[in-house]
């Protein structure tokens, strides 16, 4: 469903990425693991075009974006990418079901639906009580598994985690794992996890070690 080829990055004299080439199917938990600075969280940045590569080309089911204008990756990004960061990011001006909102917003979706979408999803992640409660009012783990609502709220093809158990206590990040394994076994839901968290690595269906800017 989605391969990259040939992935290079520089920032100044700095050779992050090396060339790399990975192929990720639909429904499949991966993992990337590796040392600080191996150059994880900028692939992950570039698969979700966030950041651009120097070289080399990315794929969503066979389509090239390497070379869609910066308008057209934030449309194709918005709809497509969901992600998941380790402080959750979410907005404080707004209760959680306007935070799972957002990106449908920002889509152009129709209003009802995108809140009525919301709302299942909400309450299929445990927090029903929560919906209209802000951000500072909900726990971590409760706050994570907003992040997670709206990273799907646009039914994307890939979800892409940085860290997402990382500012978690060991019972809510065992509770996110099994949230992902779920949203997989469910809704064929694709993910792409860089993390430190042993146990998430080792629950995924293939675990990716990068080291020094390429897969090994």
């Amino acid at each position: 469903m989605i391969e990259t080829r040939n992935i290079h990055k520089h920032y100044g004299d700095l050779h992050v990425l090396k060339g790399i080439n990975l192929s990720i199917k639909q429904a499949e938990i991966v993992s990337i693991v590796g040392a600080s600075g191996a150059g994880k969280s900028t692939f992950l940045q570039i698969l979700g075009t966030i950041d651009k590569a120097d070289k080399g080309e990315i794929f969503f089911n066979k389509k090239n974006i390497s070379n869609l204008s910066n308008n057209e990756l934030a449309k194709f990004r918005n709809t497509n990418i969901g992600f998941i960061f380790q402080f959750h990011h979410l907005l404080n001006e707004f209760d959680a079901l306007e935070n799972v909102c957002l990106p449908g917003f920002i889509a152009n979706k129709n209003t009802k639906h995108i809140k009525n979408r919301a709302e299942e999803l909400l309450v299929k992640l445990g927090l029903k009580d929560r919906l209209l409660h802000k951000p500072n009012e909900l726990s971590g783990g409760e706050q994570q598994r907003v992040s997670v609502a709206r990273a799907l709220i646009n039914k994307p093809l890939i979800i892409l985690a940085d860290e997402p158990s990382g500012n978690l206590d060991s019972k809510n990040a065992e509770e996110l794992h099994d949230i992902f394994i779920n949203l997989r076994d469910e809704f064929k839901q694709t993910f792409v996890i860089v993390t430190h968290n042993e146990q998430l690595a080792n629950i995924s269906d293939r675990k990716i070690i990068m080291k020094d800017g390429l897969i090994i």
